[in-house]
């Protein structure tokens, strides 16, 4: 997209005017002023997901009370919204329930995974595997007897360690924090020739890109709601089920809502047929519906064309941050080719934390992964082009005038 000629703003603010995706953004509440490059951690507010959730406040919860799980189809919202998620993942909308957290779901489905396999009894994940999935496994084989084992294999190392007794192999889509994307279908095949399973964790990519669940004959996935799908903060997760292993596999919480017939109050569990056996407590209906409503979004809009803009909004950045912040002990941590790189760039520096937060309090807003990475969230939806080229700027500056060795930027908080 972008040759060795230099690239001025004029060429930047041109690529906006071309752009398909622009008037998306008017649907966002974003703050004026604000460079937000953090949707691959929380998505921002959407306006209609502010009217839903208000409806529901005031006239639903408000008004309606109880009634509301039938009047206004609460009682149906974990597969409606799992219907809407499954058009993103490339899954049937039979294939795909909305509940719990991503946490909770992958302990479901490793543990399904190990039931579906039992002469098997390795969990084959790597070491830079999100941590919350590597403690969900941890966890797993530290209750379950006979214990399984959680071997770890990184990058051309994880396909040689597939042998007889892997039961599952579960990875990360998208690489938290350099941005790399996994070959999914490459590696889901690599384990179906060894007898194994493989449950993706698509948190990083879905909503940014076409997984191709169904295309690659994958087998199980988990993913949140309020990264690229702006769900809102702490939304619920989605669980991912083939539909051939769907009444063999078996959820180890036996909740009321994954019963054949939660409203018979039977004490004797039964599970219900298909995905819903995947629920477990009761839905957080408030929160289903900021993502219902942010979803609808998506049905105005092909995943190629989020894809295509994604990659040029990824390019550009790269291309800029080598024109104009040469010889700052910048380096890329994501991959340049961005057929492997997913929605996001990653930079690596010494001072990565500080940098980060002198670049929020200039109103640019990334985030940082220890040890030394700058992450820039790329979000086609209501990102501009121009917004790259302003975040740049921003960047030489503080890197130029040494502006992010202050105190005030060394203070961590809790959240980074």
């Amino acid at each position: 997209m972008f040759d060795s000629s230099p690239i001025t703003r004029e060429t930047v603010a041109a690529l906006d005017q071309q752009d398909v995706l622009a008037p998306l953004r008017d649907n966002f509440d974003l703050p004026e002023g604000l460079l937000y490059f953090d949707g691959n951690s929380l998505g921002p507010l959407l306006h209609d997901s502010r009217e839903r959730v208000a409806e529901t406040l005031q006239q639903h919860w408000g008004r309606d009370l109880i009634q509301s799980w039938n009047r206004h189809g609460w009682i149906d919202l974990p597969r409606r919204v799992g219907a809407k998620i499954a058009r993103l993942i490339g899954a049937q909308p039979d294939e795909v329930i909305v509940s719990d957290s991503t946490s909770v779901n992958l302990y479901k489905l490793l543990a399904a995974a190990l039931e579906l396999r039992p002469d098997r009894s390795v969990i084959l994940s790597q070491p830079s595997q999100f941590p919350t999935d590597l403690y969900m496994a941890q966890g797993l084989a530290e209750l379950r007897h006979p214990r399984p084992e959680l071997r770890l294999a990184e990058g051309d190392n994880l396909l040689s360690a597939l042998d007889s007794d892997v039961a599952v192999v579960s990875l990360s889509h998208v690489d938290f924090k350099t941005g790399e994307r996994a070959d999914l279908q490459r590696i889901t095949q690599a384990a179906h020739k060894h007898g194994a399973l493989v449950l993706w964790d698509l948190s990083h990519s879905a909503g940014a890109m076409d997984v191709g669940l169904a295309a690659a004959d994958a087998d199980l996935a988990v993913g949140c709601t309020y990264k690229f799908l702006n769900g809102g903060p702490g939304a619920p997760a989605y669980v991912y089920v083939a539909r051939r292993l769907q009444d063999r596999a078996q959820s180890p919480l036996w909740g009321w809502f994954g019963h054949q017939d939660p409203f018979a109050f039977d004490t004797q569990y039964q599970p219900a047929t298909g995905i819903d056996r995947f629920q477990c407590g009761t839905p957080p209906i408030l929160s289903l519906v900021a993502v219902d409503a942010a979803l609808n979004l998506f049905e105005q809009v092909e995943l190629s064309q989020i894809r295509q803009k994604s990659v040029h909004l990824g390019n550009l950045l790269i291309a800029l941050v080598e024109q104009q912040c040469p010889g700052f002990d910048l380096t890329l941590a994501s991959p340049q080719d961005a057929s492997i790189r997913g929605s996001q760039v990653s930079l690596r520096h010494p001072a990565g934390y500080q940098i980060m937060q002198a670049l929020i309090e200039r109103g640019v807003v990334g985030d940082f992964r220890a040890p030394d990475i700058l992450r820039f969230g790329l979000t086609p939806l209501y990102q501009r082009f121009i917004d790259v080229w302003k975040a740049v700027e921003v960047l030489r500056d503080i890197l130029e005038h040494r502006s992010w060795d202050q105190p005030e930027f060394e203070r961590r908080g809790k959240v980074t």
